[in-house]
């Protein structure tokens, strides 16, 4: 990782899905497991990029690494190059549903904000946004038994999803041969259950579960927490709403 954080400058549709917190704090997430290990290179791909945030950042932070971009979406796969080039970062972008897409490599490193809400639940009517947002454009089962086909033998996968989906989560990964290496829960505040889990896990590894300590969003008077703010100082992120959509 650099010693310096570059400001990250990332355009978002006027009208359409912009990418939210919890993507900063799964970049945070991230980065805690990277600690462990001193030299972190190889393939990485971002799943659903959208704009292009989550892969930007690591690749942004982490230069030794080759960035590979997956996008459905014909408007965020031009964000997606429009923020990788004005960030002077190379990135390779596959135009297609990530389900269906023949990848002709393996990745050492897989990430991924996927879409998690349920499809019971009442959706916008916003397309862009109901791919970006609803777990039926991509069910978590096709999700990472996907993965497990393209993830390098002790590959490293990192995502986050809703943390009522633990125990499917975990069911899967064990199905498709992932040992889940690390948790952390995101709470909106210190009184309240956990919504988000980010989830760390490993192919065919051994290593013990290592639950990271929660993040707190907010405190008592509607304010952001001291790690929150430290997260966002952190990823450095600016963003500028265009009519690209």
């Amino acid at each position: 990782m650099t010693s310096y954080t570059k400001t990250l400058v990332l355009y978002q549709p006027q009208n359409g899905y912009c990418y939210n917190s919890d993507t900063h704090f799964l970049y945070n997430f991230i980065a805690k497991n990277f600690e462990k290990y001193k030299n972190i290179q190889g393939d990485i791909l971002d799943i659903g990029s959208g704009s292009g945030i989550l892969g930007l950042l690591v690749a942004r932070d982490y230069q030794k690494l080759n960035l590979h971009q997956c996008e459905i979406q014909e408007p965020f796969q031009l964000l997606s190059q429009k923020n990788a080039q004005n960030n002077k970062i190379e990135a390779t972008l596959y135009k297609n549903n990530f389900l269906e897409h023949q990848f002709d490599k393996t990745f050492d490193y897989i990430i991924s904000n996927p879409p998690f809400y349920h499809s019971d639940v009442i959706k916008s009517d916003n397309k862009n946004i109901k791919i970006a947002r609803y777990n039926d454009s991509m069910p978590l089962e096709q999700f990472i038994g996907k993965i497990s086909s393209i993830i390098k033998p002790k590959g490293h996968l990192f995502f986050c999803y809703d943390v009522k989906q633990l125990p499917a989560i975990t069911t899967l990964l064990a199905k498709n041969k992932f040992n889940l290496e690390s948790l952390q829960f995101l709470h909106p505040n210190g009184k309240k259950d956990a919504s988000l889990v980010m989830v760390g896990a490993r192919k065919s590894s051994k290593s013990l579960l290592r639950v990271i300590p929660p993040i707190i969003m907010f405190n008592n008077d509607g304010s952001f927490t001291d790690e929150v703010n430290k997260i966002y100082k952190t990823c450095n992120t600016h963003s500028i709403k265009c009519d690209i959509l």
